[in-house]
């Protein structure tokens, strides 16, 4: 695995990339309060079976593309920047995988650029028009995402979440993660600007338009345990899918799925670009008969 810079017209994006210059592309996007590290498993896995994989720090997390206001968080921004990333990486089409808000950022650039997104995995993160049917539906579902309405706050979130050493950022990790990582993901969220930035994401407001159905092979993963996310979005996310699509449920296994049960979830990811072809014109051809519930 290598560190380089990606330099765009938005910003300079910091990230990990491995395999072969001329493997198929895949690139990996993070969420919430992590970085391009939390993929560190998935990238060897993926390298080591002959694939290019890059994993940003996306907007706000990488110092070179850190904008101060919210509204320059937007998810048509978002999705601008993984467009630009892989323009500068030369990437006609490639494979993206996402977690958490990274997740949220997949399911939307796939339904912009379908085209361009040759297969589709997320894990944690419902689709959008699923998430919002649970939150008018599901009360056990706005119970869960009650948190995002209060990290909305300034500065009392990055306050409260940096006191003595950390102890709220470090709480959300909730134990699940290698310590190595938690301590790598604070010291970086703790240096001046980044947890603003980062919860920014939260602050930018809606999204400026309606998400679609997706054509494009899609794996979703799914934790039993995850705190952000419960079954009724993750259960309702495959009406949102006409392409082929396998869903996946972990069993005792809390949100923070690429560290807590990276071999499961790295077995699955191959599975799901094995089985949707190298380049070929199928990739993106719907076919309702290889659909998976």
């Amino acid at each position: 695995m290598n560190e380089v810079s990606i330099s765009t017209a938005a910003g300079v994006f910091d990230a990990i990339v491995a395999g072969p210059p001329e493997g198929r592309p895949v690139l990996l996007l993070h969420g919430f309060p992590q970085t391009g590290r939390v993929w560190q498993r998935q990238i060897a896995a993926l390298a080591a079976h002959g694939y290019r994989v890059v994993a940003p720090d996306q907007r706000g997390y990488s110092p070179g593309a850190r904008p101060e206001r919210p509204g320059d968080y937007r998810m048509s921004v978002l999705i601008d920047d993984v467009v630009a990333i892989t323009e500068e990486l030369g990437w006609a089409a490639f494979d993206l995988v996402g977690h958490d808000w990274g997740g949220a950022v997949a399911w939307w650039t796939a339904d912009a650029h379908p085209g361009r997104v040759r297969t589709l995995t997320v894990v944690s993160t419902p689709h959008p028009g699923a998430l919002a049917a649970a939150l008018r539906t599901d009360e056990d579902q706005r119970e869960r995402s009650r948190y995002m309405i209060d990290w909305r706050e300034t500065p009392t979130t990055e306050e409260r979440m940096l006191a003595d050493d950390a102890e709220g950022l470090r709480a959300a990790y909730a134990g699940k993660i290698p310590q190595d990582s938690a301590d790598a993901y604070v010291r970086h969220l703790s240096q001046p600007g980044a947890l603003t930035a980062a919860l920014n994401w939260y602050r930018a407001g809606r999204p400026d338009g309606a998400i679609g159905v997706i054509d494009v092979p899609t794996l979703y993963v799914w934790s039993t345990e995850d705190s952000a996310f419960g079954p009724a979005a993750a259960e309702g996310t495959g009406q949102w899918v006409h392409g082929p699509y396998r869903f996946e449920t972990l069993q005792g296994v809390s949100h923070w799925v690429p560290e807590e049960a990276p071999e499961t979830l790295s077995r699955l990811l191959l599975e799901h670009l094995r089985a949707h072809g190298e380049y070929g014109s199928t990739a993106n051809t719907p076919s309702v008969d290889s659909r998976k519930r």
